[in-house]
Order: C-alpha cells, then structure tokens, then sequence
C-alpha cells in the first residue's frame, strides 16, 4: 500500500458470469491516479475466474492495492471507521444481490456492502443476469431503496467501439462515472 494514494476504492468480485468486467475495472483502476483499490474475490467469483477466463485468481489479485480474503470478517473493510469512497461489486451475482438485500453479511463482500449502505457511502452493484425475475427485481429495488446504484453492464455503441475491450472500457468508466472518478476511457456523448 503506498502512502500518496489518497482514494480507496473497494472493490468486490461475486461469482456471476463475466469476470471479464472485473478483470478490465481492475487494469483501469491501476491507472488512475490517487487511488487505492482494495479487492475482495468470493470463493464463487474465484471459480468463475477460472471457467471463464481460464486464469488463477491470483493474476487478477496482483492487479489491486490491498487482497483480502473473502472469509475474513475481521478485516479492515468490515468496519465502517476505516474510511473509503465507496465500493463496486463487479460482477455482482444475484445470490450476492440478493444477501445484499436482505442483509446477510456472510462474507466480506456482503459485510463491506453492507457496511457501504450503513455508512451511506457510494454501493454500485454491477449485477450480472438475465432475464430477471420478480425475485431479482425485488431485491433491485430493495438496495435502491437502501442508497446502492443497480447497474447491469449494458452495452452502449454510441462511442464506436472496435473491440470488446472498447465495449468493457465503456462500462467500466460509465461505473467511474458514479464515484466522480476522472478517466478517459471512451469517447462521450457530444463529445
């Protein structure tokens, strides 16, 4: 952890399909100036990371600042005191949307969101499903209602893209977007 990085950003990986938005949230934080991203994969996002990207998660942990293990309730991020901008979780599974929901905080991604909720600081959970159901849209509703940003990973094709990376990018600076983080990962609307 390096001492002029001034923003920590926590994020989450649940074991939805797409690591590959993790993966790429990951590689443009590094990026970015004056932030310290600290990284909690659930043991589901650790298996999905192997069928779908075929890597050891512990590529996409030496991506981030600070690892915690998932199981470790005890950790710096399970305490309100240690501040932070806020978290994402991406993916965000719809078991983990749904603990999020109801408030079961049975790991450390669930714990930090719900700690992100208690302490009213930025939640964005980019929830990874289709279709939804009544059930999945219920619990959207309900971490809405509790101060989170439900936000599906939605294609946008506005900025020309030329590659899934471009398309990946686009999402990940769109969820940038959300903690007032300055990047230039696509080409705006207008612009």
């Amino acid at each position: 952890m390096t001492n002029q990085k001034v923003k920590r950003l926590v994020i989450g990986m649940s074991g939805s399909s797409a690591p590959q938005v993790g993966e790429m949230f990951l590689r443009v934080t590094r990026d970015v100036p004056d932030l310290e991203t600290h990284l909690i994969i659930s043991s589901g996002a650790r298996r999905s990371i192997e069928l779908e990207l075929g890597r050891d998660p512990a590529e996409l942990e030496g991506l981030a600042d600070v690892v915690y293990d998932s199981r470790d309730l005890g950790a710096a991020v399970s305490s309100g005191s240690f501040r932070t901008a806020g978290m994402v979780v991406v993916p965000c599974s719809m078991r983990t949307l749904g603990a999020i929901a109801g408030g079961n905080s049975d790991n450390l991604v669930t714990r930090a969101a719900d700690v992100a909720l208690k302490e009213r600081r930025k939640l964005v959970l980019v929830t990874r499903e289709t279709p939804l159901s009544y059930i999945h849209l219920k619990n959207m509703e309900t971490v809405t209602l509790a101060g989170a940003v439900v936000f599906p990973p939605v294609l946008a094709f506005y900025h020309k893209p030329k590659s899934m990376d471009d398309l990946l990018r686009q999402v990940c600076g769109k969820v940038l977007d959300q903690f007032g983080i300055e990047h230039a990962l696509f080409r705006r609307w207008g612009s």
